[in-house]
């Protein structure tokens, strides 16, 4: 990946909230085209750099580049522009139960355009389609399963036609057969569509599965980066505890 256009480059990220400090001078680069997979346990602060790199929440120090801008010192129309080049998956779908399954797909399209109600509607459906639910847009989000409400949050999340997808714990509450086909997903949109994939988790098989490279976040600060198999043959003993889900060691369970 090293000859490859950095699609994200985070710089000497800080963040702290009252006394706490979340993060600690994180440093990283994201490639144009690959699966990036940010993991760490709860708490670990892998949570706050997503939000700090879609431009949710100002770090307290250091900056975030989406190719020559610097996403948080931008005016605010500049910002808005940058963030429509972004998708967005939920942990939680964050679907709303009053639209069924096409208007929630239709959303940014509706907020961010102008476009003809039945161009609006043509793409929501193909949308739908590349994450296999052609023949669901009528239904509600009461009707969907868990693993279908994921897809639905996945369509929206390209609805825009962005560069870079944001991915939240896509994997978190579905059995192991429907974190397979949700991985299955991003990889195949992340080639199909060009993409650049960021994805936190805490899965493992999803790492596996996925990643192009990932990161190891841990108390705020990024132990390791590297491919799937680098990250394996870490000599670091926390994330040799994580990665292998091992009680003893230098994570302190509580």
């Amino acid at each position: 990946m090293s000859d490859k256009k950095v699609a994200i480059s985070v710089r000497n990220i800080r963040k702290t909230f009252g006394s706490r400090t979340v993060l600690h001078d994180i440093d990283l680069d994201i490639y144009k085209g690959e699966t990036f997979v940010i993991l760490g346990g709860s708490g670990s602060g892998k949570s706050t750099l997503l939000r700090i790199m879609t431009g949710g929440i100002v770090p307290d120090k250091g900056e975030v580049y989406f190719g020559d801008k610097e996403i948080h010192s931008v005016g605010r129309e500049e910002a808005d522009k940058i963030k429509r080049r972004f998708g967005m998956s939920f942990q939680s779908s964050a679907l709303l139960d009053f639209l069924n399954v096409e208007e929630n797909v239709s959303l940014p399209l509706v907020e961010h355009t102008k476009l003809d109600k039945k161009i609006v509607s043509i793409i929501a459906k193909m949308k739908l389609n590349l994450v296999g639910l052609k023949g669901f847009e009528d239904l509600y989000p009461s009707e969907l399963s868990g693993g279908m409400k994921k897809r639905v949050g996945l369509a929206r999340a390209i609805a825009m036609d962005p560069e870079v997808v944001f991915y939240d714990e896509p994997t978190a509450g579905l059995d192991p057969v429907v974190c397979h086909v949700v991985d299955q997903l991003i990889l195949d949109l992340t080639k199909k569509l060009n993409l650049t994939s960021i994805v936190v988790t805490h899965n493992m098989e999803s790492i596996w599965r996925i990643a192009d490279r990932a990161a190891m976040v841990y108390q705020g600060r990024v132990l390791e980066v590297g491919t799937p198999q680098q990250i394996k043959r870490s000599k670091n003993e926390i994330v040799q505890q994580f990665i292998n889900g091992e009680i003893e060691g230098p994570i302190q369970v509580t």
